[in-house]
């Protein structure tokens, strides 16, 4: 237990060197100076922190929905890169609204420590399957929450990490024998990103041989489809066709991974030392460790986990994901596909014989995150 209070504080201690006074944490929300002038004028009269740099993240722009919940202000159309798509990710800016009492101050420093908040349950609720009793519980658990996705969620502001908590949230409810509660909660997450509809799969957990249980799982699916469906509703009646924008984000099988893995190859060829190579090398190998023991789980003999039929779906998104998501370093893929990481975490420690290198494996892009997180 103590060495889970020191991971805590450690997160803790790498979150104060983000507070600005009399700005807040609203450095987490990556706003950019040069964008100022094109954020709604709400935003652009409260007090927040800008960064420098020319360009910000897409935290900016969720931010931005969190002042203007309804998207009424015609202004938000120029300020955000794409509105129909990322007014679809609304959750959290409207929880944001919510807690800063619609007052525009308040509701980007309450928006810009969401995810900090989120981290701290996430850490409190993967005690159910990872609890402090040995060691191999102790580094998946810390995988975790220093994996890639987790830590950039966190550092830009996004909604991966919350969404995240939710799904989690949802396989507990799943495995405590409740549809419903599972069916509503994957339903809330998929107003925080559309990609968390893919939790729809845990369903699966209720599947028996009489027609009942059919109907229970199409009720279910229903109302895990339901909030998406009214709010990209409402976003029709405001954008019209364009409410149902595709960014181009999937394509063929395999293309984004090939990708990511030629990138690799040239990058290593030109500088083999390089630590942001070296970073998107790690998140890679995790990825297929991952994808390796969730498939394992997914076939091996009874019934299958909750965890595995989640990470089976996120890992069929990643194998069909575009080049633009594996880009970077280490990339944009480890956010989106962070169920499919704390999933095969979680199945690891399910095994009480785990090996240590395959628990070592699915977490080797953790590594650079504790380091950097803890002493830059």
């Amino acid at each position: 237990m103590a060495a889970y209070a020191l991971v805590v504080a450690t997160f803790l201690a790498g979150v104060t060197r983000y507070y600005h006074p009399p700005f807040g944490f609203t450095a987490f929300i990556d706003f950019s100076s040069t964008n100022h002038p094109y954020e709604i004028p709400a935003v652009q009269g409260a007090p927040h922190f800008d960064n420098p740099a020319p360009s910000g993240y897409d935290g900016m722009y969720y931010a931005q929905l969190a002042v203007e919940p309804l998207l009424r202000d015609p202004a938000i159309d120029a300020a955000l890169d794409n509105p129909p798509y990322r007014a679809r990710r609304i959750l959290f800016s409207w929880t944001a609204y919510a807690l800063g009492l619609g007052r525009p101050a308040w509701i980007l420093k309450a928006y810009s420590f969401q995810n900090v908040i989120a981290w701290l349950l996430l850490a409190w609720l993967l005690c159910r399957w990872m609890p402090p009793s040995n060691a191999r519980a102790f580094v998946l658990w810390t995988g975790c929450l220093f994996s890639p996705g987790m830590i950039q969620s966190v550092r830009y502001a996004l909604p991966d990490g919350p969404s995240a908590l939710l799904i989690a949230c949802a396989v507990a409810a799943a495995e405590r024998g409740r549809p419903i509660a599972t069916a509503a909660i994957v339903g809330l997450a998929g107003l925080g990103r559309e990609t968390s509809l893919l939790a729809t799969t845990v369903l699966g957990k209720f599947i028996r041989r009489d027609w009942r249980s059919w109907l229970l799982i199409a009720g279910c699916a229903i109302i895990c489809a339901l909030p998406l469906t009214l709010w990209v509703d409402y976003l029709r009646s405001i954008y019209r066709s364009q409410a149902f924008t595709n960014p181009g984000q999937v394509t063929t099988p395999l293309v984004g991974l090939f990708w990511k893995l030629t990138m690799i190859r040239a990058e290593l060829a030109n500088a083999p030392f390089s630590l942001a190579t070296m970073a998107s090398v790690l998140a890679v190998m995790a990825f297929l460790a991952q994808s390796g023991w969730v498939i394992r789980e997914l076939f091996k003999p009874g019934d299958r986990a909750a965890w595995a039929l989640i990470g089976a779906s996120y890992l069929v998104l990643g194998l069909l994901t575009h080049a633009v998501v594996w880009e970077g370093t280490p990339g944009a893929f480890t956010r989106v596909l962070l169920p499919l990481a704390i999933a095969a975490n979680a199945l690891l420690a399910a095994r009480k014989r785990a090996s240590w290198g395959m628990i070592v494996a699915t977490n080797l892009a953790a590594v650079p995150n504790i380091v950097l997180w803890a002493w830059i």
